[in-house]
């Protein structure tokens, strides 16, 4: 460890006497502001702190922890990756890893929920987006950063964490008690919702979500061709651009997808549609909610610009800004937040979202809806005992809902929208673009 010091403050005085103009011992010391100032005197407190603390100081986690100051004075997003984390990182774009199932942010110094991923513990124990966690297992979690929380949320597989959450409606706050599992990261799930209307729900975007989604859509078109196609992307926490990119080029034949610009002229990159031999040319449905954020905000936003699609939902995350992932040589990384993007209009959707084109409040989608989980109250036909079932589906098509599916459209408001949206785009042979005019 002291060599290690040795080896900070070394580099700290090859850069300070390479300034001409820098002063020592007595004299007037240059100017606060100046960066190597700065660097003398934190080399000085850790080498005080070294010599006189009560305990010894581990001089490595002295400087992680400096570095991981350093990049909270940026944005909730940047982040210092040590190896334990870095490694995690790459296992999550990869394949699986142990965990309750939630994407996380900083806002106001506060862990804030981006999304509860569907099928996790933590969706099915009903955390939301925008929850607050004050505190893990009864311990305060306020202004640490992401690696801290992301450790004290994950743990061997079966064990139990209590989440201490505040969230808007809440008098005080509620303890949700989890069991941790192994979180799978297949992205995409495919079904036949009725005769020729297919269903596609994209969790995140991972390495291998554009080509499961090309294997899905032929599955859906094998038996009959599909003539709509309702694609979900709520509680979508983003993932890699590139996936979100290659998965928008399959809806559209030419245009620009989405552009980024950074500070430096080699972030500002514009990324453009190509014609595809696969044929994606129904009508369109996304559903989002606030739960979609960064590259499935990306998708909506460039499908809804393009007129390819009906965006339908409720407000979504906001999260409009690039990260780039910069291996180090030691094992560890640096994810730095290096450009915004926009859609191809020119939309920055940081913090304020893509607005739906048909907003409409999910109150019956189950245990991370709006509402807690509670149920509509009224009371319908098919509540009535001894009901007479419905055959089939009134539009002309020979097949029913299956029982499945039917309760699925029940209590999900915004996936029946959805439908009913989509319903009307074939049957009246409309594209989304001819639905706009």
């Amino acid at each position: 460890m002291r060599r290690l010091l040795s080896y900070t403050l070394l580099f700290v005085f090859l850069l300070a006497v390479s300034q001409p103009d820098r002063s020592y011992g007595n004299e007037e010391p240059a100017e606060s502001g100046d960066i190597y100032f700065q660097l003398d005197t934190f080399a000085n407190i850790l080498a005080i702190l070294e010599e006189n603390y009560v305990d010894e100081i581990d001089t490595r986690k002295a400087l992680e922890g400096a570095i991981n100051g350093l990049l909270l004075t940026l944005d909730p997003h940047s982040s210092y990756l040590n190896k334990e984390s870095y490694r995690d990182f790459k296992d999550e774009t990869q394949g699986s890893f142990t965990g309750i199932g939630i994407e996380i942010t900083v806002q106001e110094g506060i862990i804030t929920v981006i999304t509860p991923i569907e099928g996790t513990p933590a969706f099915r124990a009903g955390i939301q987006a925008r929850d607050k966690i004050l505190k893990i297992n009864g311990e305060s979690i306020k202004n640490k950063t992401l690696i801290d929380a992301v450790k004290l949320l994950r743990g061997k597989k079966g064990s139990e964490v209590t989440l201490s959450i505040f969230r808007e409606g809440f008098k005080e706050l509620k303890d949700f008690t989890l069991t941790r599992d192994i979180i799978p990261y297949h992205s995409v799930k495919a079904k036949v919702l009725t005769s020729g209307y297919g269903y596609l729900k994209i969790s995140n975007f991972q390495n291998n979500t554009t080509e499961d989604v090309k294997k899905e859509l032929i599955t859906l078109g094998k038996n009959e061709p599909v003539k709509g196609l309702i694609l979900d992307l709520r509680n979508n926490p983003g993932g890699l651009l590139n996936q979100a990119v290659s998965l928008t080029d399959l809806f559209l034949d030419s245009g620009v997808i989405v552009t980024t610009r950074g500070r430096i002229s080699d972030q500002d990159r514009s990324y453009s549609a190509r014609k595809e031999t696969f044929r994606t040319d129904y009508p369109l449905v996304v559903l989002v909610n606030e739960g979609s954020a960064s590259a499935s905000e990306i998708v909506a936003g460039a499908l809804q610009d393009h007129n390819r699609a009906i965006i339908v939902g409720s407000q979504t995350f906001g999260k409009g800004s690039v990260q780039t992932i910069i291996p180090l040589k030691d094992g560890t990384g640096l994810r730095m937040t290096t450009a915004r993007y926009f859609t191809p209009i020119g939309r920055s959707i940081q913090v304020t979202g893509i607005t739906p084109d048909i907003v409409v409040a999910n109150k019956n989608s189950g245990p991370s809806a709006s509402d807690g989980g509670k149920t509509n109250s009224r009371v319908r036909e098919a509540d009535l005992d001894n009901h007479i079932d419905n055959p089939k589906e009134q539009d002309g098509t020979t097949s029913a809902f299956s029982p499945e599916i039917k309760e699925q459209l029940d209590r999900d408001e915004q996936l029946k929208s959805a439908y009913n949206i989509l319903k009307s785009l074939v049957r009246y042979q409309l594209s989304p673009i001819a639905a706009e005019q």
